[in-house]
This record gives structure tokens, C-alpha cells and sequence, in this order.
């Protein structure tokens, strides 16, 4: 369990994220048009994980945004945005936002993943939504960079996320 704030008021999460240069859990998660996918469909490419909270805030559009700028030039790197937001909701925001170089996924058909990654939130006004986060992943699934936003209204620290990259 990680502590992080929001809005400077502590919030817990379950689990513990997965340590660096360890294997990540798979895991099967909803695109916008209602299919499952796992992690282990996009092996052998390296990848970005980052988990928001929901697309719809200014902070995670933001995110989302500038992943898929980084997305556009980087087309060997996979990039996937995953939320606890309806496919619908994702699919509508990837429209209006012109964000079509990410990978967005829901964890609508359970928590798995969010526990997995130790990335679910247990209590505070955002509980069973997903903790922001950045993983670098390798080509074999091995975490490289791992990074738990301690306050949920700011970004990740993408340059030192996008240096592990090379």
C-alpha cells in the first residue's frame, strides 16, 4: 500500500507497484470498442503505461495529450492510457481531443489490474479509481521506470520517464 494526496489530503492505495527490473503482472483490460486486451499482445515492443484517474479531469486530458504528441514521433513505442473510464467516455474523449496515437484502456470489468499494479484507491473521494502512474516497460514486460505521482492533480515527470526510453 503507497500513500499519495490529493488535493494535499491523504489517500492509500491497495497493493504494491511492481518493483523495478521484475516482470509485470498481465492483465486483461477494455478498449473503446468493447475488446479485451492483454499485455501480453503488445511483447517485444517497449512500452508506456499511464494509469489516470479519469479522462475526463484537465489533469488526465492533459496527460493523455501530451502521450500522444510523444506517441506521434515514437511509433516503435507503445502507448497505452488506462482508466477506470467507460470505453464510451474513452472513445468520445480520443474524438473530440484528436488523441488517436495512444492505446486507451478500461479496467471496467474489474479492479484486477489496479491491484495488481498497487495502483487502485481505497479510500478518499476518488476510491476505485486508478492512482496516476508512468511505467517504462521493456520489450520482455520488465518494469525499467516506475513512477506513483504523489499528488493526483499533477504530472508525471515525463523527461526522466522518456530518458529510460534512450
Amino acid at each position: 500500500m503507497a500513500q499519495i494526496t490529493f488535493k494535499g489530503k491523504p489517500v492509500h492505495t491497495t497493493g504494491n507497484l511492481p518493483p523495478l527490473h521484475t516482470k509485470t503482472p498481465d492483465f486483461k483490460l477494455v478498449d473503446k470498442d468493447l475488446r479485451d486486451h492483454t499485455l501480453h499482445e503488445f511483447q517485444g515492443k517497449k512500452k508506456i503505461l499511464a494509469t489516470v484517474p479519469s479522462l475526463d479531469t484537465g489533469v488526465c486530458s492533459l496527460m493523455a495529450k501530451h502521450l500522444n504528441e510523444f506517441a506521434k514521433k515514437h511509433s516503435q513505442i507503445v502507448v497505452l492510457v488506462i482508466s477506470a473510464d467507460l470505453p464510451f467516455a474513452q472513445k468520445r474523449f480520443c474524438e473530440q481531443e484528436q488523441v488517436h496515437n495512444v492505446h486507451t484502456l478500461s479496467t471496467m470489468r474489474g479492479h484486477e489490474f489496479g491491484k495488481a499494479y498497487g495502483l487502485l484507491m481505497q479510500d478518499g473521494p476518488l476510491a476505485g479509481l486508478l492512482a496516476r502512474s508512468l511505467f517504462i516497460l521493456d520489450e520482455k514486460d520488465h518494469v525499467v521506470y516506475c513512477e506513483l505521482v504523489p499528488e493526483i492533480t499533477q504530472e508525471p515527470d515525463y523527461h526522466k520517464a522518456f530518458a529510460v526510453l534512450g
